[in-house]
């Protein structure tokens, strides 16, 4: 099984998303909000994928790039917000 996270960006919007075997299974989409935040709003994973923890790879691949563009994230999706919650050491992006 070939497991990919990545980052599709279009101007002020983009989504990370998890492709397995060349299909997308997931997908969390964000805006900017200036220059310097990104705002997570949806988060949604394909029927059957509950559990698998793509969600919350999806959110570590958005820390990952938040602190690599040194930019912060407004997790307005509650799922991603409850990621934040669980995982502290994701705070310095916040």
């Amino acid at each position: 099984m070939e497991e990919l996270i990545g980052l599709e960006l279009n101007g002020t919007k983009g989504y990370f998303y998890v492709s397995v075997n060349g299909k997308q299974e997931g997908k969390m989409t964000f805006v900017f909000a200036g220059n310097d935040t990104i705002i997570i709003d949806h988060t949604e994973v394909n029927p059957g994928n509950n559990g698998k923890g793509y969600g919350k790879k999806m959110v570590t691949k958005a820390v990952e790039y938040a602190r690599e563009k040194n930019i912060k994230i407004i997790p307005l999706c509650p799922f991603a917000k409850s990621v934040f919650d669980k995982i502290t050491e994701f705070s310095d992006v916040l």
